[in-house]
């Protein structure tokens, strides 16, 4: 064979070669990305092409599947009370990514996830039959709190403090997602919500932090029992009133004048929301014990329950009037209703925090048990004794101070109102909050709740804790605790 043929023949050959190793990586490497592109349209004709699995709530579906005409896309989503469980399923749309439950378990809910996989679904390449998503949903509870906040915009949550089940999780004003299912339909209805200045997409229980005003007392006091700095909530405190925080010429003021605030006792503090007592309380702890505190109700971290909960936020870096200010649950402290139903969960709990979670078990559609999440961690935030003097000093708040709207005859409530400031020097309507807890005086069963209300439309001096977030605590403690 002559020099150039030979050549030829070995340039032929490195191109046969090249073009293998590309058919390979495109096939082998590149083949997952394009088969999961959202521009593959197969991925969506095999997701539709059957009705997926359902979630549900206390035995019953709140989803289901209806056949479409005149599309490749066979079937669409379709939800019973959408609006009132928006905030738990989320949506499962045709021309949008999933959200909440629909996109945490969509896997599972369309048929490929490889646990519902059979021995004869492998062989043949057949996608598996879909599986379920069982929650830890009360629909009385659910339903109370979505009600009681009726047209205002807010966010309301309520936890079993010995399981950590989330019983209900609400956001309003909230949306139905049946108007997202289907390709042809989604997209007005998308422009509507997504131009809507009331946000009900956002999901204001857990995914909307913002400062949880008096509410955040709970943790500065929790602690300064913690730290040994008062023996228990009725040791009188070195709170001057009125109070100047360190660095700065600005009194810190209370909202109630004639409280009898200077150096009032962490209980009567707490019943009158002293400003001066847990703001000079921040400073003498200082900002790390606070901090730490803080996190180990679980702020500054991320939660899965199993759909993730923004981070609920204790600021650093700031001098001692700004502490000062966190102490109060203001300047850049934020929390979601999740977290601070967090707070009274552990408080409820003996001082122990159970992970809170909104699914109990995910299924076949046989029913058989691909997981189970019966026995989540729990970590200890306080002890039994801490936990005992702030239960005593909420019950105070509930029975003698500014939470009375949420006493429910039957049942012990102990809560913590909160007015947080809005706004550059507070020029804009404030937002209220509630967290309390609540237990059966017959059959010893418990529930912590909290809720916010981000606006109402009531005038400026009629917002507050006790007026607006606290009747719908309220309502939810009830239908948890089969209270009238």
């Amino acid at each position: 064979m002559n020099k150039t043929i030979r050549r030829a023949a070995v340039f032929s050959l490195l191109l046969v070669l090249a073009l293998l190793l590309r058919a390979t990586w495109v096939q082998f490497y590149e083949g997952k990305a394009l088969a999961d592109s959202t521009d593959n349209r197969r991925n969506a004709i095999g997701t539709y092409s059957r009705p997926l699995g359902d979630i549900v709530v206390a035995g019953k579906p709140v989803t289901g599947s209806a056949r479409v005409k005149g599309s490749d896309l066979a079937y669409k989503r379709t939800y019973t009370d959408g609006s009132l469980y928006a905030a738990v399923t989320g949506y499962a749309s045709q021309a949008y990514a999933p959200t909440q439950l629909e996109g945490v378990y969509g896997d599972l809910l369309n048929g490929t996830d490889t646990r519902l996989r059979t021995v004869m679904d492998t062989v043949t390449g057949r996608r598996a039959d879909p599986g379920n998503v069982i929650t830890t949903i009360d629909p009385a509870v659910q339903r109370a709190g979505y009600k009681a906040l009726g047209g205002n915009t807010g966010g309301a949550v309520a936890i079993d403090p010995k399981t950590g089940k989330i019983l209900a999780m609400v956001s309003t004003p909230s949306y139905d997602p049946s108007a997202l299912t289907a390709a042809n339909t989604a997209g007005p209805a998308w422009q509507r919500l997504t131009k809507d200045k009331e946000k009900p997409l956002v999901n204001r229980a857990m995914r909307q932090p913002l400062p949880p005003g008096s509410t955040f007392k709970l943790v500065v006091a929790a602690a300064a029992l913690e730290d040994g700095l008062y023996a228990d909530v009725d040791q009188r405190t070195d709170s001057p009133a009125p109070y100047t925080p360190p660095g700065t010429t600005r009194e810190l003021p209370n909202e109630n004048t004639a409280a009898p605030c200077e150096n009032a006792s962490l209980r009567v503090a707490l019943q009158y929301s002293c400003n001066n007592v847990f703001g000079k309380l921040a400073v003498d702890l200082g900002q790390d014990k606070v901090r730490a505190m803080a996190e180990k109700f679980g702020f500054d971290d991320e939660l899965d329950v199993p759909v993730r909960a923004y981070k609920s936020v204790y600021p650093s870096g700031m001098d001692k009037a700004l502490t000062a200010l966190s102490g109060i649950g203001q300047y850049d402290v934020t929390a979601t209703p999740l977290q601070m139903a967090m707070v009274s969960s552990a408080i409820a709990n003996g001082g122990e925090l159970v992970a809170p979670h909104m699914v109990s078990q995910l299924t076949s559609g046989g029913g058989e048990v691909l997981q189970d999440f019966g026995d989540p961690k729990s970590e200890r935030v306080v002890s039994a004794r801490t936990a005992e003097q702030l239960q005593s000093a909420m019950q105070t708040v509930v029975r003698d101070g500014t939470g009375r709207n949420a006493l429910i005859d039957g049942v012990t409530v102990g809560g913590k109102t909160g007015t947080a400031q809005h706004g550059p020097n507070n020029s804009e309507t404030p937002y209220a909050w509630f967290t309390a807890y609540g237990k059966s005086d017959s059959t010893g069963q418990e529930v912590a709740v909290a809720v916010m209300v981000e606006q109402s439309g009531a005038a400026r001096s009629e917002v507050s804790g006790n007026g607006l977030a606290a009747p719908v605590a309220r309502a939810m403690l009830a239908a948890a605790l089969k209270r009238s």
